[in-house]
């Protein structure tokens, strides 16, 4: 069958939706004899009958009816795919609705976003910093930045930048109690328990969850670091709590061969066909600014 052009679809439809030839002229600003005729073409081109027609009205064939779904369709994908070619040049505006964990959100995603709305005046936001999980569908959010592994498979996952664990501690505990040279050993030693008492570990290339106990928790990662920094125990802390005090001696890399996997950082959004530039842009700009601060923070080797 030859490809189906274009011509006499825009008149279909609206003679189908409208049933009247004459209705459907006026809707789309041409002739009578115009629609006419370019709805019999497409029929000769379908070889196939799609109205059925009287003095005062039209009705659907069977095929028309079957036709005219498939219609709707390619007019949405084609206004859909007008919209997204005109959004590539539209400058960001309106509410952006947004959430991110507390911690991280403070020290890495607001400084990204402000630097964001300076440049677009005409955009606002509103940030929701929790630790909590929110749903972006019920609650009306954009977009949201999350940490580590991923369980909504309903929203659309974009990685904005890697995410590395580290098991660490202070010189001065380690000289009291020893370094642990093995996952054994890791009971033996007071754990500083976050918001998790399971510590993601690998041994001979399979991720492992250890459950850890210590004699103190808190479910804030500042806190937990603080205690690791004044010899307290052992930690287990994302990248960017604790790569200075790594660099500058204050905390100490262990079981550096049992590492879990990077696990990321992402960008979380609804599914829709394509994003407002408000969303996109977003995205954009805090790929870039994580990626720039990760040159500038280069992770400790193995």
């Amino acid at each position: 069958m030859t490809a189906l052009r274009w011509e006499g679809i825009d008149e279909f439809v609206a003679v189908a939706e409208l049933g009247q030839f004459s209705a459907a002229a006026v809707q789309l600003g041409v002739s009578s004899s115009h629609v006419s005729r370019q709805v019999a073409q497409l029929e000769e081109r379908l070889q196939a009958r799609l109205f059925y027609r009287s003095t005062r009205r039209v009705s659907l064939t069977e095929a028309g009816l079957t036709f005219l779904q498939h219609c709707r369709r390619l007019h949405d994908g084609r206004e859909e795919a007008m919209r997204a070619v005109h959004d590539l040049a539209a400058e960001p505006k309106g509410l952006l609705r947004m959430t991110c964990a507390v911690a991280y959100g403070e020290r890495f995603i607001v400084p990204l976003v402000n630097d964001y709305q300076a440049r677009y005046p005409q955009l606002r936001v509103d940030i929701e910093l929790s630790n909590r999980t929110l749903d972006l569908v019920n609650e009306g959010l954009d977009l949201a930045v999350r940490l580590g592994r991923l369980q909504d498979s309903r929203l659309v996952a974009s990685r904005l930048a890697p995410r590395r664990m580290y098991l660490c501690a202070a010189p001065a505990y380690l000289q009291r109690y020893g370094r642990p040279h093995s996952l054994s050993e890791l009971a033996r030693h007071n754990c500083l328990v976050g918001s998790s008492d399971q510590w993601a570990m690998q041994q001979d290339g399979r991720e492992l969850s250890i459950r850890v106990q210590g004699n103190w928790r808190c479910n804030s990662g500042q806190a937990v670091l603080d205690a690791a920094l004044k010899g307290m125990g052992l930690c287990q802390l994302p990248d960017y709590y604790v790569l200075e005090h790594l660099r500058s001696g204050a905390l100490v890399s262990l079981l550096e061969a049992h590492q879990p996997p990077n696990t990321a950082v992402w960008a979380l959004y609804p599914q829709q066909r394509h994003l407002s530039p408000k969303v996109r842009g977003m995205v954009e700009h805090l790929r870039q600014g994580l990626a720039e601060q990760a040159d500038s923070s280069q992770p400790i080797g193995n």
